[in-house]
């Protein structure tokens, strides 16, 4: 009646990138939160947001999803996920589909590899950056027929 979601519906979409400033929902529906005395070595794959506030080492497979290390957050690993906002530290590569954000009091050493990347004033970065190509536009093929009111040429014949 009021376009709630069953307890059955499938929530796997992709999540919109976190930007600079905004805060996240940390109580909300699947997101995961690693707290500040969680120390963590191994590979660490999810499926849900996810906010890291503790320590991890090792590898991070977070496809689909936003990857938050928020302040008190230590990290060393590789990263791969669609989205990535650094407010901590991290020693590791960041790979991204999307939006690589840095934010006041971050520190990365290691490359990024993204689509889009912002870096606010005073996050510390070491490494290189390499811009990955978004997916071309796909173009509608030409109709079979053509409307009478173009020539050859493109232009319009009523202009």
């Amino acid at each position: 009646m009021f376009n709630k979601k069953s307890q059955g519906d499938d929530d796997s979409r992709v999540s919109p990138p976190l930007r600079l400033g905004e805060t996240q929902p940390i109580r909300s529906k699947n997101v995961s939160v690693i707290g500040p005395t969680l120390v963590f070595k191994g590979e660490l794959s999810a499926d849900e947001d996810l906010v890291i506030e503790g320590t991890i080492e090792g590898t991070i497979a977070h496809h689909k999803k936003n990857l938050t290390i928020g302040a008190k957050g230590r990290v060393k690993a590789d990263i791969h996920a669609s989205s990535v906002l650094v407010e901590g530290q991290l020693d590791g590569d960041i790979h991204s589909d999307g939006l690589v954000s840095l934010a006041k009091g971050a520190t990365v050493n290691g490359n990024i590899y993204c689509a889009r990347l912002v870096l606010q004033d005073g996050a510390r970065f070491n490494g290189k950056v390499v811009m990955e190509k978004q997916s071309p536009l796909k173009i509608a093929p030409k109709p079979d027929t053509l409307d009478d009111s173009y020539t050859d040429s493109g232009k319009n014949k009523s202009a």
